[in-house]
């Protein structure tokens, strides 16, 4: 990603977050936050408490899943919860054209469009979590119930 990307996609979620009324500030890290175990090793936090931001299509439409870092999306449950018959995992492509976003940045925020969206609740066992700010190398503070707030997400039980 170019510099100047990297200033307009972080640019935008902190627009977003501002917008929405959000507590924490966008920051940089010094390492790549390209994976919950990556951010949670910059940040000397369990990985628990990353906010992954990940694009699943559920029969075809994106959707927004925000799972805690330590777990995996149970694609199962995330069909139960979405009431459809078929979820896959999106690509690189989807991604972007869904968030604007690339992989490994996706922030919960600041996307063209509003998605669907479903909030791992195993991230309310935290008072504080992070999530990605646009870029691999920025993250942002929230709480689970902001995280709610912010992303109009639905709580549930998606994560083994």
């Amino acid at each position: 990603m170019s510099e100047t990307t990297e200033q307009q996609s972080v640019i935008k979620v902190r627009a977003a977050l501002a917008l929405l009324g959000a507590r924490g500030e966008v920051r940089a890290l010094d390492d790549s936050a390209r994976t919950a175990k990556e951010a949670a090793a910059a940040l000397g936090i369990e990985v628990g408490q990353i906010a992954s931001s990940l694009i699943f299509l559920a029969d075809g439409e994106p959707v927004l899943v925000i799972a805690s870092g330590g777990h995996r999306v149970d694609t199962t449950q995330l069909a139960a919860v979405l009431g459809v018959n078929e979820i896959t995992k999106a690509n690189a492509d989807d991604v972007r054209a869904a968030t604007g976003f690339a992989i490994g940045g996706v922030a919960p925020v600041g996307h063209p469009q509003p998605l669907r969206t479903v909030v791992d609740i195993d991230l309310s066992r935290y008072d504080e979590v992070w999530a990605a700010g646009g870029h691999p190398h920025y993250v942002f503070p929230t709480s689970y119930d902001e995280l709610l707030r912010l992303t109009a997400g639905e709580a549930a039980e998606i994560g083994v």
